[in-house]
């Protein structure tokens, strides 16, 4: 995601405890704020794209909503099988 071509962001208004609770998670994972400020904000980028990809699949039809044995019945009654009884 790096590319010749920055950006700083800047975010007015933080909170003491904000600040401090985000501090102790990067020094617990060994980054400096920056550092773990920067892939939060890469990892929430990511999602982002994600979830718009995903939604492209919304409303599909073709059995990836159905539910277990459901797939199964609808192919044997296209296929002409007998209903089984369970």
């Amino acid at each position: 995601m790096h590319n010749a071509c920055m950006v700083a962001l800047q975010i007015r208004d933080v909170s003491d405890d904000v600040r401090d609770a985000l501090v102790a998670q990067a020094k617990a994972r060994g980054q400096s704020l920056q550092a773990y400020l920067l892939e939060l904000v890469e990892t929430q980028a990511v999602r982002l794209c994600n979830t718009a990809v995903l939604d492209g699949f919304a409303g599909r039809s073709d059995g990836t909503r159905s539910v277990p044995g459901e797939t199964a019945a609808e192919l044997a009654e296209q296929r002409g099988y007998p209903e089984r009884v369970a």
